[in-house]
């Protein structure tokens, strides 16, 4: 069994980080301060959902559980494919459950248009968070007490979708007072 402690992934994410926005500069041959600073959102939003998506909620000794990782264990995958299984089967925290999801990835669908031009229009955006969602739920596959869920996917595209939509709202609004 191995263990992955938040600081790892921490550590993980921000050490990928440095290195692709090290390469896009050397590539561009320059530097955007600004760019930079704004893609710092799209950095803050993966390190948050790292936290609450592959991580425990309840803190363990005052501290964030661990991640644990065993082949032994993985199989048969934990999966639920049937939509909206929280409906029927509530469990304590199921409200928690649905918000948070929702919520937690409305910043995705805010932040991520406002930094990438590729993503300005809202069902590139809705697709793009989806996609990344996706890749959230399989990757929870390889770990025996996470389980991948089909209502996760749903209710975090929904939060996409807020997020673009208040994203769209706003820029509208600006576009049109500046005119």
């Amino acid at each position: 069994m191995f263990e992955i402690t938040f600081l790892m992934m921490f550590i993980l994410i921000s050490v990928l980080w440095i290195v692709t926005r090290c390469i896009v500069n050397f590539k561009t041959q320059k530097i955007d301060i600004k760019r930079e600073a704004n893609l710092l959102l799209v950095y803050i939003c993966l390190v948050v959902i790292a936290r609450f998506v592959y991580f425990p909620l309840h803190h363990v000794d005052g501290h964030i559980g661990v991640l644990e990782f065993d082949w032994s264990l993985i199989f048969p995958f934990k999966t639920n494919l049937i939509p909206f299984t929280f409906v029927v089967d509530r469990y304590d925290g199921w409200q928690v459950n649905i918000i948070g999801n929702i919520a937690m990835f409305i910043p995705v669908g805010i932040v991520w248009p406002a930094c990438f031009d590729e993503l300005k229009k809202i069902n590139k955006t809705i697709l793009a968070g989806a996609g990344f969602t996706l890749f959230i739920e399989i990757s929870q596959l390889l770990f025996y007490d996470r389980c991948s869920d089909i209502d996760d996917i749903i209710l975090n595209t929904t939060g996409v979708c807020i997020g673009a939509l208040i994203y769209t709202a706003v820029r509208r609004t600006h576009l049109s007072r500046s005119q």
